[in-house]
């Protein structure tokens, strides 16, 4: 396929979201080459909303529109797969959210930051973060101008990997984009021949999307990177906007299937590795192994090493720094951490003085205990989302089975055990 010279391929997956007129309308007035801006949108739409009509669009040679009844979506996974099958040879392409905002001339700051990464020896960077955040109801007041990275939080308990973002440290003295471990679904610039090479599985819901794409476009040979500058911004709060899951009564059974898919990618937790070698899977430029190696991430063993835990940048050191395969492989700190979300409704009483907060293995073991006292109860009952978040984090080579909060009261002496398994 000839590419066609300075042309942007956007790739956006819009769910009923009232911010899609206000993005297309937003990039195009900040772009500063709009005709050499081709949009793929994949419209997943309800008939009573009148929000995302995107008509005044369709005749316009630059778009190009799949209109998916709300009903009849996968998943936003599927979804991007479907924009990509839209690419027609651009030389560049950039998957968004439909909730952005975007600085002046964004177009060909993105374009120079590719440039410079090529200058510098990276035949395909792709450039990708979690970026800064915007708030509808304050902008552009609202608006974070400070440039974000993405680093590591935990192993979720299904197998996919989770990030956190913060700001760059020192953006202001750094003048090129900074490498990166992970993938931002959002926000994801690089050469247009990506939207061929390392697509979507639409097998995926929305949990493991991220860290699998990383990996994958990291085998296929790009080199990943933050930009140093914001150029984008993102709206995270989801306020106002109906998610898929809130329509998809099947969507539980959608996220298990997705999470196994995403297991058996990675041969965790005893799958056997499949999909590996196949459309949806690893390159043969580098190995799932020279991931690890960069990264500091273990999927095996759920494990981390410290370098990536201290937020230093990659590459991280390899069996060669570290003088063997052995060495490397024992540097990797197995961890465990998760969220128990209990219910405001199941701890009712005013008087708790502590929670006892355990894990435990198949076996009903005991694994990890670390009660939440009045201090922390306290903080958890007042959290504004409306229910007790119970953080836990230690280190372990075996996923627990389950977990127990079980509430003591000073007037009722043990309440009601609560569990959840794994």
């Amino acid at each position: 396929m000839t590419r066609k010279p300075q042309t942007i391929f956007l790739q956006i997956a819009a769910y009923r979201d009232p911010q899609l007129i206000l993005t297309i309308e937003d990039m195009i007035r900040n772009a500063k080459r709009p005709q050499n801006l081709r949009i793929g949108i994949c419209r997943q739409y309800h008939p009573d909303d009148d929000f995302d009509n995107v008509d005044k669009y369709r005749k316009d040679k630059r778009f190009r529109i799949k209109d998916v009844l709300y009903s009849e979506t996968k998943g936003v996974c599927w979804a991007r797969n479907e924009v990509q099958q839209l690419y027609d040879g651009e030389m560049y392409t950039l998957q968004l959210d439909s909730h952005m905002r975007f600085v002046k001339n964004w177009d060909v700051i993105l374009i120079g930051m590719l440039h410079q990464l090529q200058d510098a020896g990276y035949l395909k960077p792709l450039l990708t973060a979690y970026v800064p955040s915007y708030d509808p109801a304050n902008d552009p007041d609202g608006r974070i101008h400070e440039p974000w990275r993405m680093n590591f939080d935990r192993f979720i308990p299904e197998g996919a990997v989770f990030f956190i973002p913060e700001t760059i440290p020192n953006w202001k003295n750094i003048d090129a984009p900074v490498p990166a471990r992970f993938y931002s679904a959002h926000m994801a610039f690089t050469l247009g021949e990506f939207s061929n090479e390392v697509q979507h599985n639409p097998e995926y819901y929305f949990h493991g999307e991220e860290i699998s794409i990383a990996v994958r476009a990291y085998t296929h040979g790009y080199d990943l990177f933050h930009p140093h500058r914001v150029v984008i911004w993102h709206e995270y709060t989801r306020k106002g906007r109906t998610k898929q899951w809130d329509d998809d009564k099947e969507w539980g059974s959608k996220n298990v299937k997705s999470h196994l898919t995403n297991r058996k990618l990675f041969g965790m937790d005893g799958e056997t590795q499949e999909g590996h070698d196949d459309k949806y899977g690893f390159g043969t430029v580098r190995t799932l192994q020279e991931y690890e190696e960069y990264s500091g991430l273990s999927f095996g063993k759920r494990a981390i090493q410290q370098y990536t835990i201290d937020k230093k940048y990659p590459p991280n050191p390899g069996p060669k720094e570290l003088g063997s395969i052995e060495a490397w492989k024992n540097s990797f700190i197995p961890m465990f951490r998760h969220c128990i979300d209990v219910s405001l409704k199941d701890v009712p009483e005013n008087d708790y003085d502590f929670w006892a907060v355990a894990f435990h293995d198949k076996n009903d073991e005991t694994m990890y205990r670390k009660d939440a006292d009045k201090v922390e109860i306290e903080r958890m009952k007042n959290d504004p989302d409306g229910y007790c978040k119970v953080w836990r984090e230690f280190q372990t080579e075996t996923k627990p089975a389950y977990w127990v909060v079980w509430p003591h009261s000073e007037s009722k002496d043990w309440c009601p055990r609560l569990t959840g398994n794994f």
